[in-house]
């Protein structure tokens, strides 16, 4: 009988446990359909950039991530010591992030295939691994600005950052998908429940405008050229003239998109697009072309260069203060007189000059499709004095960005034509392919007005002070500059921004290149540092390119 009374006992314990708990799901905390409805996102894939000729930039790669199960771990210290020695870090950080209250502690990301099989080789309790998409970049820091990189928001996303990563960034990524199930409360699918799945929509493939042998060619006579004259920066853009499509561009000290992180955020800064500067002499083509479109001065305009020009208060001198007399204008260009420029803008006249520097686009985004380019600055136009509209005509006094005087330069030299610089030529994806057009803002001059600048600019070259650095036998149009750098208000002559912009050949160019070098110390001089790293790009280009000699 007592044996009856306990096993009933047991019986009401367990049925009166039962109706607790009944009462507290049903009652006290109600179980919802959506308990049970669990929905776990599908990553998208990424889209792959490929250069013009579809070699690869930017492609996926599977890595991984290492974690530790806390509780699965049978010797701490050996696998501190272990994982420590074979990540290469001190094993404090692995330390630091070891907490055994909890049940899964991430150690490291971005570990590669062979690293993996080395970690698991070791064959440490408590360690696992879970694959995690990382974008892999075959050519390194090559076309670091260019390209940018991928890393993490602040929810753990990963995004696109500076260049075309961060510029195309929705494009690139896709939309993830959806996998939405019910399941019982310990986690197995309910079967007879909902099932249901979104396929992701992968990001789109990216073919640029960009070549990667020109790349090649442009960062590694760069950096050469940096080195040679012990300059604190440098940047090299170069373009189609006739489309403005960009066929490269690179700007050092870069990075290593792979290993982004190790580096400060000034590395980032695309100086191509971000950086200001005074182009000085490069910036006379402009307004000499802009005179002959007017009308008002011709290439065999004369001008009588006697010596030094008053401006109110102030004296313009030529860099040398030497002094020809009676000159051409395409001797203005070749010798580079800043007095004679001074006499171009005077014909032009102080409103149309301003004008024609504001319809250059300067001041103004030029709309590259790169993220963190920066618009530069024009004073406004109350703020505008004589002197002013003096300097600017030898291209000091204001500032610009590199891919606006290419934009600038470009329209000068391709018949007139100012157009949108671009970097991506289609985007593609299963459901549809998109080319991307050159886009014309406006006419700047005249075509047989843009036919007298180039054959001024080949002038400059051929009786200028680089005419010992041209490739015997080929036409090559530029001309070179250097602007003292502004210093608390005052120019500082021990410091310069030294560039060269050029083009080949003269009929139809297949190629014009800006070179800017921040700051060499071996010259001041755009002539002795800039314009050198140019011609040794253009001979390479001209044979890459298959140009003829004219």
């Amino acid at each position: 009988m007592s044996k009856i009374r306990l096993l009933l006992f047991f019986f009401f314990v367990a049925y009166g446990t039962i109706m607790v708990r009944l009462f507290y799901l049903q009652v006290l905390h109600p179980i919802t359909s959506t308990d049970y409805l669990q929905t776990r996102k599908i990553p998208p894939e990424r889209g792959n950039i490929f250069d013009r000729n579809g070699q690869p930039l930017v492609t996926n790669q599977i890595k991984y991530q290492l974690y530790i199960e806390p509780k699965y771990v049978s010797d701490e210290e050996i696998l501190k010591i272990k994982l420590a020695r074979e990540l290469g870090v001190e094993e404090a950080s692995i330390s630091a992030k070891f907490d055994k209250t909890k049940d899964w502690i991430a150690i490291a990301s971005g570990i590669t295939r062979e690293k993996h099989d080395a970690i698991q080789a070791l064959q440490l309790p408590g360690t696992g691994f879970n694959e995690e998409a990382s974008r892999n970049y075959p050519e390194g820091s090559q076309s670091a600005h260019l390209l940018g990189f991928v890393g993490k928001n602040q929810d753990g996303e990963s995004v696109g950052y500076v260049g075309i990563e961060g510029y195309y960034d929705k494009d690139l990524a896709g939309f993830p998908g959806l996998i939405r199930s019910d399941k019982d409360l310990i986690g197995r699918p309910i079967f007879l429940g909902t099932q249901e799945k979104i396929d992701p929509e992968n990001g789109r493939d990216l073919i640029l405008t960009i070549d990667k042998s020109v790349q090649e060619i442009i960062k590694r006579k760069l950096i050469a050229g940096v080195e040679k004259y012990k300059a604190k920066e440098g940047c090299v853009v170069v373009v189609q003239p006739a489309t403005l499509e960009i066929l490269g561009l690179s700007c050092v000290p870069d990075f290593d998109p792979e290993t982004y992180y190790k580096y400060d955020e000034s590395f980032y800064k695309n100086g191509a697009i971000s950086s200001l500067y005074e182009p000085g002499s490069t910036f006379k083509p402009l307004v000499m072309a802009a005179a002959i479109n007017e009308g008002v001065l011709k290439p065999d305009s004369l001008y009588d260069e006697t010596g030094q020009v008053a401006v109110g208060e102030y004296k313009i001198k030529t860099w040398n203060d030497q002094y020809e007399g009676k000159i051409t204008m395409t001797r203005v260009l070749e010798k580079s007189s800043n007095v004679g420029m001074v006499y171009a803008g005077e014909k032009l006249g102080n409103k149309k000059l301003l004008e024609y520097i504001k319809n250059y686009g300067f001041g103004n985004l030029t709309g590259i499709d790169l993220q963190g380019e920066v618009p530069g600055y024009l004073r406004p136009t109350n703020d505008w004095h004589s002197i002013d509209y003096a300097t600017a005509t030898f291209g000091q006094g204001l500032v610009v960005s590199p891919i606006q005087m290419v934009r600038a330069f470009a329209s000068i030299i391709n018949g007139g034509n100012l157009l949108t610089p671009h970097i991506v030529q289609k985007l593609i994806s299963p459901q549809r392919e998109q080319t991307v057009e050159p886009r014309v803002t406006r006419t700047m001059i005249k075509k047989e007005v843009s036919d007298q600048i180039k054959k001024m600019l080949v002038s400059t070259i051929e009786n200028g002070e680089t005419k010992f650095l041209k490739p015997k036998g080929y036409a090559v149009g530029g001309k070179t500059g250097t602007a003292q750098i502004a210093l608390k208000g005052h120019y500082d002559a021990s410091k310069t921004i030294a560039s060269f912009i050029g083009f080949s050949p003269i009929q139809n160019p297949k190629f014009m290149a800006l070179v800017v070098v921040n700051e060499p110390s071996t010259s001041q001089w755009g002539s002795e540092t800039a314009a050198p790293i140019f011609f040794d790009i253009a001979k390479e280009l001209i044979v890459y390119y298959n140009i003829v000699p004219e």
